[in-house]
């Protein structure tokens, strides 16, 4: 009811499914898929296999399912698919979450942001900081830049960049720590974005899909921001905030 009522389109840009979903379909007897893309709505689809317990460490969770993406991610492309999504869930406590959990979870990201560029789905990134326990929103601050640092490096590592993105690696944590935001709000995602990405990756954009222009000449080029994509296919979606947070979550557009 939802995917064909008259005039959804106009508040749903993009739909993600379940493996379940994408196979259904309407009462008409057309997919769901085609349903959506009727309307004008992106579908997507939700690829991980959920947040299972890390083993040696008690209390984390590492999403798994990177087992046989590479082919459900062909046959979701071919069902019409041109999102995916990837969830990593991030618990804080005063010492947690350990850098064997963060490192687990910022690796399976970039894994899977590589599988859907090689399959040409868009991957939407994201790195969940959730908001349950006693800590302090400061201590959410320092949980959020750390993850965001380690999933950025792990893309930079594992997904091909775009035109003239050259890796200007800083003093991230530094820079992380400075970020001035007004805790608590929006602003204070945007920021800890624009400080993780700065100082891993410097100003470049980071497209989807291979540059075509060869390499950069030089300083002056490298600071040139790439044009931005034009479609959906050549866009990087990053999923950041903490969980609840209401407005204060974002899809990031990175382009």
């Amino acid at each position: 009811m939802l995917f064909i009522s008259p005039g959804v389109s106009e508040f749903i840009s993009g739909a993600i499914m379940y493996d379940e979903t994408i196979r259904q379909k309407s009462s008409g007897g057309s997919p769901l898929v085609k349903a959506l893309a009727a309307q004008g709505i992106l579908p997507g689809i939700k690829v991980d296999a959920g947040a299972k317990p890390l083993a040696g460490s008690p209390g984390e969770m590492v999403t798994e399912g990177l087992d046989g993406l590479r082919d459900r991610l062909s046959e979701y492309r071919s069902m019409g698919a041109r999102f995916a999504k990837w969830r990593a869930v991030i618990r804080v406590t005063e010492t947690l979450p350990s850098s064997r959990c963060v490192s687990a979870n910022a690796h399976a990201l970039g894994r899977y942001a590589a599988l859907c560029q090689e399959r040409e789905l868009v991957p939407i990134v994201e790195p969940e900081v959730l908001m349950d326990g006693s800590h302090t929103i400061e201590r959410c601050e320092q949980v959020t830049g750390n993850i965001l640092h380690a999933v950025f490096h792990a893309l930079f590592e594992q997904v091909s960049r775009g035109d003239a993105a050259h890796a200007q690696h800083g003093p991230c944590r530094q820079e992380l720590q400075s970020a001035s935001f007004r805790p608590g709000g929006r602003d204070g995602d945007i920021a800890l974005l624009a400080a993780a990405r700065a100082c891993c990756h410097g100003s470049h954009r980071f497209p989807v899909g291979r540059s075509k222009r060869g390499p950069s000449n030089g300083p002056s080029e490298r600071n040139q921001p790439a044009s931005r994509p034009e479609t959906l296919e050549n866009q990087f979606l990053l999923r950041a905030g903490a969980s609840g947070s209401g407005s204060r979550g974002l899809a990031w557009d990175r382009g």
